[in-house]
This record gives structure tokens, C-alpha cells and sequence, in this order.
């Protein structure tokens, strides 16, 4: 499991509303849940983790999510990430009401990274939330990022995929999440990256040995992510 080890160093219909610093708008009328902390000891002791080592060393990288980063491969991280300069800053079963809670909680109390990343969402689609619900509590966080850390590079990451079916209703509704969110990136300061191609066989389906669940992934399951992972943050240090 991976936990705070680092070095320091097709077309969705158009937006409800204008949205400040963000290019897309309000993807529903819909109010998104509020921030809401986590009532559990393992998200509670990760919050203050997450709070000190953000506080007490800068980070060239915050990597926000949820079990997803959390229990990233520890070797792969250690091999791809921790030279980066990557703090997991990820807490097992969030959804994006938690991590806006600790976003305005200490999490970005830090000196600024040069970059920030974002995978949130999948356990919104678990609470039996629309699409449209989920991509508004997606962009929620992304604009308290971009509020707060206006000259950091932002990698918004597409949902991963889930089940291993390819026409499963959760494969839609993820491709639903990452079609609207994808109106997010501007090439600018916030960049959109689906990466969940990696994942699948020539079928669509997960590929073979890298989950047990069709929602976790192993150390295969991470290795294939890593080097594209590896290439996106090292384009977002560069251009900052």
C-alpha cells in the first residue's frame, strides 16, 4: 500500500453556467454533495498525515484521490513517483464531498506544489450518483485547486475503468464522468488525461492478472500506468 513515502523536491452538452476560472461550467442544476469529513480512524490519521507532511516539506507533486492512489503499488511508487517528488496525498474510500472537506482543511496549507493531480469520483458512481452529479463534485475540487493554488499545473485523470465487462453500466457511466470532465482541461494551467485505455485488452475488458476485484489494481495493474503517469508529471514539472 502505498502511503506518504516521497522525496521532497464525445461531446457532452454544453455547461449550465459559466465557471470562473474553470473552462467548463456547472454540469448540473443539481446541487453537488457539501464538504463532509470521513468519520473513520484509517481517513482520519491519513487527514493528519496527509496535513504534515504537506506542512513540513515542500513537495514538487500532490497526488489527491482515493484507495486508487492510496494503494498504489508501494514499489512502483517508490520506483516512479517518490523521485518525482510525489506526495500521496490520497485517503481509501473518498468521495469527492470528502476530499473538498480536506482541501479546505489543511491539505493545501503547504507551500505550493509545482504540480497537483486528481482522480476522485468512482465511489460517487458507487453511491448510486448520476454522471452529471459525480463530473460536478469532480470539478468542485478542481476549482478549490485552482482557487488556491492558481499557478500550479493541474493533471486531471479520467476515471479508471471498473468491472470487467466493457458494456456493463458502470463502463458507461465512467465514460459519461470522463466526457464532461474532459471539457475541464484548457492546455493551459489544467491538462485532461484518460489513461484508462492501459488498463484493457484489445476487448475492452481489464486485462488479464491486474485486479481481483474489477476495481483494485495489482503491481500489474500499475505498471501499466506508470510510465504514462511518469510522462504527464514530468511535461506538468516542466512547464511550470
Amino acid at each position: 500500500m502505498a502511503g506518504l513515502f516521497a522525496i521532497a523536491v464525445c461531446c457532452p452538452d454544453a455547461p449550465v453556467q459559466a465557471a470562473g476560472p474553470l473552462r467548463c461550467g456547472r454540469f448540473t442544476e443539481d446541487v453537488p454533495p457539501a464538504p463532509e469529513p470521513r468519520e473513520n480512524a484509517h481517513a482520519h490519521a491519513r487527514f493528519e498525515q496527509i496535513n504534515a507532511a504537506a506542512k513540513t516539506q515542500p513537495y514538487q507533486v500532490l497526488f489527491f484521490g482515493d484507495s486508487l492512489t492510496e494503494r498504489f503499488d508501494r514499489e512502483i511508487w517508490e520506483q516512479h513517483m517518490t523521485p518525482r517528488g510525489v506526495l500521496n496525498a490520497a485517503v481509501s474510500g473518498d468521495r469527492s464531498e470528502n476530499l473538498l472537506w480536506r482541501l479546505e482543511h489543511g491539505n493545501l496549507d503547504g507551500p505550493p506544489p509545482r504540480a497537483a493531480i486528481l482522480l476522485i469520483g468512482t465511489n460517487d458512481l458507487g453511491r448510486e450518483r448520476s454522471p452529471e452529479v459525480a463530473a460536478e463534485g469532480v470539478r468542485s475540487n478542481l476549482l478549490k485547486l485552482r482557487q488556491h493554488l492558481p499557478e500550479t499545473e493541474v493533471l486531471l485523470l479520467g476515471l479508471w475503468p471498473r468491472e470487467d465487462v466493457p458494456r456493463i453500466v458502470q463502463r458507461h457511466e465512467i465514460a459519461a464522468v470522463n466526457a464532461l470532465i474532459a471539457t475541464c482541461g484548457d492546455g493551459i494551467r489544467i491538462h485532461y488525461a484518460d489513461l484508462g485505455r492501459l488498463l484493457l485488452d484489445a476487448d475492452g475488458r481489464l486485462a488479464p492478472g491486474i485486479s481481483a476485484d474489477h476495481l483494485h489494481f495489482n503491481s500489474q495493474g500499475y505498471a501499466r500506468l506508470a510510465p504514462s503517469l511518469d510522462r504527464e508529471i514530468d511535461q506538468l514539472v516542466r512547464r511550470h
